[in-house]
């Protein structure tokens, strides 16, 4: 999918079931949708699949008493691409991050799209809770779990993100995590490189041959 549309409506009772009523339409199917903003208006960013004329779709939107612009915009897929999600202890997590954006540098420049996302997090409900929302993240691919120890309700919270097709790396740490991620990595640096490497269509890295494997 390469193009969305970017609203700006009133924001009042039944402007969502107005734009939805247009696209319907159309024989459009919201794939995705966010919500931006608050006050008297909000932007709606909407990527929308089965439409055949977005022209006609941007007008007949632009007569509805609730709309105040519509434009089309490149999806957020093609302009961050696919996103790696890196959670744990600050000062792992950041050397962790240093190698995936240092790596993921390398297949942007190839016209790859590889994002990394970070957030530093102590406790085990805490980081168990950011663990199974990497599952509701659009475009996340993979997690990488930084920490010196990780497990219980993190390790089910693996576990359940793996079921939903999210893959997992874990650094060689104490405690069942690595048991159940799909690689273990002792190196930060390493480990964000890798876990790069398993996502990018541009990379020569098979993460089914490296499956259950602790470097």
């Amino acid at each position: 999918m390469e193009k969305a549309i970017w609203i700006e409506l009133r924001n009042v009772v039944g402007a969502l079931r107005d734009v939805s009523d247009v696209i319907v339409r159309h024989n459009g199917n919201i794939w995705h949708i966010e919500q931006i903003g608050e006050g008297e208006s909000v932007y709606l960013y909407l990527e929308i699949t089965g439409i055949e004329n977005f022209d006609k779709l941007i007008s007949d939107l632009e007569r509805l008493d609730v709309v105040l612009s519509v434009i089309l915009i490149p999806t957020f897929y093609r302009v961050y691409g696919k996103r790696v999600i890196v959670i744990g202890g600050g000062a792992q997590v950041a050397e962790v991050a240093k190698g995936a954006i240092s790596e993921a540098d390398r297949h942007n420049i190839r016209g790859e799209k590889i994002s990394v996302d970070t957030i530093p997090l102590v406790g085990e409900k805490e980081i168990a809770e950011a663990v199974r929302a990497v599952a509701r993240l659009p475009r996340a691919k993979i997690l990488i779990l930084a920490g010196s120890l990780m497990g219980g309700e993190i390790t089910e919270a693996v576990r359940e993100i793996k079921e939903k097709g999210i893959l997992v790396v874990s650094l060689n740490m104490a405690g069942s995590v690595p048991d159940v991620a799909d690689l273990v990595v002792s190196d930060p640096i390493q480990a964000g490189v890798m876990a790069v490497m398993a996502i990018a269509d541009t990379a020569k890295f098979d993460i089914e041959k490296q499956r259950g494997k602790r470097y």
